[in-house]
């Protein structure tokens, strides 16, 4: 009990519950975003719509730890290197940035990272998705005169749900238990302007040698996923039979 009560004045891992809701709201958000406009562009007749999807899907099978290493390069906060350097090249010099080294930015260059290699996997199930809707219901509102974006509003959508529920619950987990990329990429820093309680957790364990503390947050951290994780389910299973 005394570890919980800890739990709850400590500053560090109040941080880091906050920083760990950031992250999940602006993947959840954008990487589904960012997924399913992938989806409906290479679900188009297209000739180069195999090779979109390939190149979409290629950094969801790389390592995370080789993805941080990757952009932590390109996020060197040297004028003459990754980023910076292309910023000044296209003459928007004025915007480099020490982009993990800052504490108002980090936490969002992580979630960047996190996006970009995600997003193709989100566009694979949005694009099964897309290929379980039948091509009658289009043309028939065709006919009727329905144009894209009513077609997409009350025939694509609708008939998404499944696949929107299952890459919420997907991303949402992911984000709730974001460890690698921040462990490579920032190690919680700059100061702790980083840390989730996946990071808390490890440092209190394996740094501090605090295991009965580090359980408490893995408790924690535990039932406060499954009861996310419930209420999303309910709500989104509702939607599918709606839908």
């Amino acid at each position: 009990m005394a570890n919980f009560k800890q739990l709850v004045r400590d500053d560090q891992a109040l941080g880091a519950l906050r920083n760990t809701l950031l992250l999940t709201v602006a993947i959840v958000v954008v990487q589904n975003g960012i997924g399913l406009l992938l989806a409906l562009g290479v679900h188009t007749r297209i000739r180069s719509r195999m090779v979109l999807r390939l190149v979409f899907f290629a950094p969801v099978v790389v390592s995370p730890v080789m993805v941080s290493f990757l952009w932590k390069f390109v996020y060197n906060p040297a004028p003459d290197a990754g980023l910076n350097a292309a910023l000044g090249a296209v003459g928007l010099g004025g915007l480099r940035q020490d982009w993990l080294g800052d504490p108002s930015l980090a936490l969002w260059s992580v979630a960047f990272t996190v996006i970009w290699q995600c997003a193709g996997y989100s566009m694979v199930i949005f694009l099964a998705g897309l290929e379980g809707v039948p091509a009658e219901l289009h043309e028939s509102a065709m006919v009727d005169g329905a144009g894209t974006v009513a077609r997409f509003r009350h025939i694509t959508w609708p008939l998404l749900a499944p696949a929107v529920t299952i890459n919420v619950m997907l991303s949402t987990v992911g984000g709730l238990t974001l460890f690698t990329q921040i462990i490579a990429m920032t190690n919680g820093g700059p100061g702790y302007a980083t840390d989730t309680l996946s990071t808390v957790l490890y440092k209190q364990a394996f740094v501090y040698g605090k295991f009965g503390y580090s359980t408490a947050v893995a408790l924690v951290l535990a039932i406060f996923v499954a009861a996310v994780t419930f209420l999303q389910i309910g709500y989104l299973r509702s939607r599918e039979t709606t839908a």
